[in-house]
C-alpha cells in the first residue's frame, strides 16, 4: 500500500505537473484533489507541450487511472475541451478518467461574477477570473450544483433554477448586468452528461477499494501552500486548500492512508498576482529569472513575479504539511548568476525571526546570504554527482537548513531532465 501527496511548497507554479508526470511511473492512480481551471499544469513529453487545467497531470501515462476528486470545482466546458484535445493527439482517456460525483460545477455565471467582483473591488486579489471563488462560495452556501446531479434531471433543473434566481439578482441589481437563461445553463449540463456522464462515479469509494486491493495512489494539488485559504497570505490566496488537509478532504482518503508528502519547490521563487513577496528580486534579476525560466502563467499568460529562495516560507510549508521529501525544480534557471541569494530569516523591527505568520508577511524584511553561482550548462546532468560543485553546495545548504531530504532534482522541462539525488 502506498499513497503519496505532492504539494507545492511556495506560491504555486513550482513545477508540480512535471513532477507528477515523473512520479506517475511508479503509481496506479493519480488524483487531482482541489482547485479548478485556474491552475495550468504543464507537462513536456518528447518535446511536445501539454497544458492541463483540470485533468490530472498523469494522464499521459496510458496505463494509469486518473481521477478528478470531489474537492475540485469543475468547468464542464473546459474539461470537454481538454478531453477532445487529448483525443486529437492520440490519447484514449475515456476509460481512464474518472470524475467524482461530488465535484461542483463552475458555470458561466460564476466566471462573470468572478470578473465583476475583481473589477468592482478597490483591493485587487489577482484572480484568474475562472469562477473558482464564486463556485466554492456556492458550495459553502449549499446552492452549488454537483456532477452527480446530472443523473436526476428534474432535481437538477429545479436546483439550477433556484441557483440562477440568486445569481441573476446579483447580476442585475448589483452590477447592472443581463441575467443568464436557464436553457443556457441546462444546455451546458446536458452536454456534459452526454459526453462525460459515464466517467462520473463515487470516487471516494473507488479509492478506498483500490487501496484495499494494494493499488498505489498519488494525490496532486494545484497552486501552493502559501496560497492556501487558511495558511496562506490571506486575502491574496486561492479559494481552496492546496495543503494536506485539502488533499484528504478533496479525495475522501484519511490520514492513515498517507505514506509520503513530497514538497515541490523551485530553486528560486515566483508569485502571480497581488500580495506580499518578501524575497522578490530587483528589476534586473527578476527579469533575468523570468526570461530564463519562461515565467509566464500557463492559464493567464501573465508574467510571474520572481525572487530568491525563501527558507522560512518552505519551513512553514514543511511544518503544516508534514513534508518528508522535497523535489527541487528549475535548478538550471540559476545557471549564469555570479551570486545567488537565499533568504535565511526575516527582520521585524530589528528582531530576527525564522518563521512568520502569513498575516505579517507584508511587514518583514528578508535576511539574505549570498552563495557562489555556476556557469556550467547543467541540463545534461542526470545525477547529483554530475552537477557543478557550487550547484551541489547550493542544494546541500537548502537541505541542511530545511532538515528534509531533497529526493528529486529537475534541470529542464522534459521527463528525462529529472533524477533522484
Amino acid at each position: 500500500m502506498s499513497c503519496t501527496v505532492a504539494i507545492g511548497a511556495q506560491w504555486g507554479d513550482e513545477g508540480k505537473a512535471k513532477m507528477i508526470d515523473y512520479l506517475t511511473r511508479d503509481v496506479d492512480i493519480v488524483v487531482r484533489y482541489q482547485g479548478g481551471a485556474n491552475a495550468g499544469h504543464t507537462v513536456v513529453v518528447d518535446d511536445k507541450k501539454f497544458v492541463f487545467h483540470l485533468i490530472p497531470s498523469g494522464i499521459l501515462h496510458e496505463d494509469k487511472v486518473c481521477i478528478i476528486g470531489n474537492g475540485v470545482v469543475l468547468d464542464p466546458v473546459e474539461l470537454l475541451e481538454e478531453i477532445i484535445l487529448l483525443e486529437k493527439k492520440g490519447y484514449d482517456i475515456k476509460d481512464r478518467l474518472l470524475i467524482s460525483d461530488s465535484a461542483h460545477f463552475i458555470l458561466p455565471y460564476h466566471k462573470t461574477l468572478d470578473s465583476l467582483m475583481e473589477n468592482f473591488s478597490d483591493e485587487k486579489i489577482g484572480t484568474t477570473r475562472r469562477g473558482i471563488g464564486p463556485c466554492y462560495s456556492d458550495k459553502c452556501l449549499r446552492i452549488g450544483l454537483r456532477t452527480g446531479d446530472i443523473f436526476d434531471l428534474p432535481t437538477l433543473e429545479r436546483r439550477a433554477e433556484a441557483a440562477l434566481k440568486i445569481k441573476n439578482l446579483q447580476l442585475e441589481n448589483i452590477y447592472g448586468e443581463p441575467p443568464f437563461a436557464l436553457d443556457e445553463i441546462m444546455g451546458i449540463l446536458l452536454q456534459f452528461k452526454d459526453k462525460a456522464g459515464s466517467m462520473v462515479i463515487n470516487t471516494q469509494e473507488y479509492l478506498h477499494n483500490a487501496i484495499k486491493d494494494g493499488k498505489s495512489v498519488l494525490l496532486e494539488g494545484a497552486q501552493g501552500h502559501a496560497l492556501d485559504i487558511d495558511h496562506g497570505t490571506y486575502p491574496y490566496v486561492t479559494s481552496s486548500s492546496p495543503t494536506i488537509g485539502g488533499a484528504l478532504l478533496g479525495s475522501g482518503l484519511n490520514a492513515f492512508d498517507i505514506d509520503d508528502v513530497i514538497g515541490i519547490t523551485k530553486a528560486y521563487v515566483t508569485r502571480v498576482g497581488e500580495g506580499p513577496f518578501p524575497t522578490e528580486a530587483d528589476e534586473d534579476d527578476s527579469e533575468r529569472l523570468r526570461v530564463n525560466g519562461n515565467e509566464f502563467g500557463a492559464t493567464t499568460g501573465r508574467p510571474r513575479r520572481c525572487g530568491w529562495f525563501d527558507l522560512p516560507l518552505v519551513k512553514k510549508a514543511i511544518q503544516i504539511n508534514g513534508m518528508n521529501k522535497l523535489a527541487i525544480t528549475k535548478l538550471d534557471v540559476l545557471t549564469g548568476f555570479e551570486k545567488i541569494k537565499v533568504c535565511i530569516g526575516y527582520d521585524i523591527k530589528g528582531e530576527r525571526v525564522d518563521t512568520i505568520c502569513p498575516s505579517k508577511f507584508g511587514k518583514v524584511k528578508p535576511l539574505f546570504i549570498e552563495m557562489d553561482g555556476w556557469n556550467e550548462n547543467i541540463s545534461k546532468c542526470r545525477s547529483f554527482a554530475e552537477l557543478p560543485k557550487n550547484a551541489q553546495d547550493y542544494l546541500n545548504f537548502i537541505e541542511d537548513e530545511l532538515n528534509v531530504p531533497i529526493t528529486y532534482i529537475s534541470v529542464g522541462p522534459g521527463r528525462d531532465f529529472t533524477f533522484k539525488k
